[in-house]
């Protein structure tokens, strides 16, 4: 998928990570099936390295390719000197704001970005769990995500499923009723095992995500095929729209189908519809 507007970074299934400072990588990421790769100028840059991950970033987007950056966050020493290096470079698309916490400061940002450049905000603390609703319907949010492993050091948890299912839950709850796509779920840090990224990736699925952040190339394909339906899926879903058309109580394989199993069939197929539409733009 390229993504080449808002409605792009909504549907994204996975978002690729790439150190600014390293350059040489941009094109290789690239070149992955990722539905969006991210300039990542916080987390992955060293302290001594931000001026020049800085100007690489916006190089790129200017001159090279369609991407979107992480920004340092709201507060931090080097944010205003990113937003001054990329606010109006035309092939920006997406900003990425780490510890999200204040709607008004994400406001901000969607009026010196413009509207051509989705807003993703980054749950990673209490008070921007606390706010996610207030945070998801600002002016320009166009995705949550969820930093689990901040997010687990700021209330002293541990990083667990069942440790971190309260505040998943949470997001999509509040992106849901704001009326944005299911939220981002944070990295997988094992880089050896793509199946521990997948697995991963299913379990938020399950939760109601629709995406997940990467951070080496080898997860993207395991993390797409996650949040992609599987063929066996498509099937049942295409036998519940069938069947719906016929009124009256339905069993389908078996099973009583109502409004909410046929809204969640149409689901399935319009994901598997987004994913042909990728395919299509990637080839």
């Amino acid at each position: 998928m390229t993504v080449i507007n808002g409605a792009g970074v909504a549907d994204a299934r996975t978002m690729l990570f790439v150190p600014g400072d390293r350059p040489e990588r941009f094109a290789k990421a690239s070149a992955t099936r990722a539905d969006l790769v991210i300039i990542d100028l916080e987390d992955a840059v060293g302290p001594g390295h931000k001026d020049a991950a800085r100007q690489e970033a916006a190089r790129w987007v200017d001159t090279v390719g369609p991407a979107a950056v992480r920004i340092n966050g709201v507060g931090a020493s080097e944010h205003a000197a990113d937003v001054r290096a990329l606010a109006g470079l035309p092939q920006l698309r997406a900003v990425v704001v780490p510890m999200a916490e204040d709607p008004g400061a994400l406001v901000a940002l969607h009026q010196r970005f413009g509207p051509q450049v989705a807003i993703v905000a980054l749950i990673e603390t209490a008070v921007g769990m606390v706010r996610a609703l207030e945070i998801a319907g600002a002016t320009g949010v166009t995705r949550l995500a969820f930093g689990h492993l901040d997010f687990a050091a700021d209330i002293d948890a541990a990083t667990s499923d069942e440790a971190m299912r309260y505040a998943r839950s949470t997001l999509v709850v509040a992106a849901r009723a704001a009326g944005l796509p299911g939220p981002v779920d944070g990295v997988t840090t094992d880089l050896t095992d793509p199946g521990r990224a997948a697995a991963d990736a299913e379990r938020a699925r399950g939760l109601g995500f629709t995406g997940k952040f990467c951070i080496h190339p080898a997860q993207v394909e395991a993390v797409n095929g996650a949040f992609t339906p599987d063929v066996e899926q498509v099937r049942w879903a295409r036998r519940v729209v069938a069947a719906s058309g016929a009124g009256g109580a339905l069993r389908v394989d078996g099973q009583m189908v109502d409004a909410p199993v046929i809204r969640r069939a149409e689901a399935v197929l319009r994901r598997a519809g987004a994913e042909r539409d990728g395919q299509a733009q990637r080839g």
